[in-house]
């Protein structure tokens, strides 16, 4: 049971959400727990479909962001948002199993995803403290400054819900996946 009660419903949520939640409806189909626990603070919704939306306006494929995504999860210990990422990982982003578990161990197969999952586990891990050679594998395998500072965005918005589903506890509405410690 969650910690923090959060609306069952749409039309539960405050008002000022109730918008925000429509629309994460309409694009996925349904709104899932988290999206419904954030709306318990229309501001903190707002935010987060915000830096969500612009990111996935950003230079970064899908199936880069879903890895980041199962990495930073599996090392912060987040159920949810393994669940969720291993869902959207392997329906939307089209990655192979083999693939969802190296990402959920701090790893890609695929090279150039290799450096940047690992670049953002070291982000995650060291608090953004990186050692210069962290960045430094991760321009050789061809991301500019840009994409470093996606990354860390990514990192930062994967916190966020990772941080926020652990608080409360949210129930997972997605199906259930064993845990891996990255």
């Amino acid at each position: 049971m969650s910690r923090i009660a959060y609306p069952a419903t749409v039309d539960a949520a405050p008002e000022a959400s109730r918008p925000l939640l429509e629309g994460v409806g309409k694009q996925l189909g349904s709104v899932p727990n988290l999206f419904r626990l954030a709306s318990v603070s229309p501001a903190a919704l707002e935010g987060f479909l915000g830096l969500f939306g612009a990111l996935g306006k950003g230079r970064l494929p899908a199936a880069t962001r879903e890895r980041i995504a199962l990495a930073v999860a599996a090392y912060n210990g987040c159920t949810y948002c393994l669940a969720a990422h291993t869902y959207l990982g392997t329906h939307l982003a089209k990655l192979p199993a083999e693939e969802i578990a190296a990402n959920r161990n701090g790893r890609s197969t695929d090279p150039k995803a290799d450096a940047a999952v690992r670049f953002a586990v070291a982000v995650a891990k060291n608090r953004g403290h990186i050692d210069v050679d962290d960045l430094g594998a991760l321009k050789d395998a061809g991301y500019d400054d840009a994409a470093a500072v996606e990354i860390v965005a990514h990192v930062a918005l994967n916190v966020l819900t990772n941080y926020l589903n652990e608080v409360a506890n949210t129930e997972v509405d997605f199906p259930a996946v064993d845990t891996v410690a990255a």
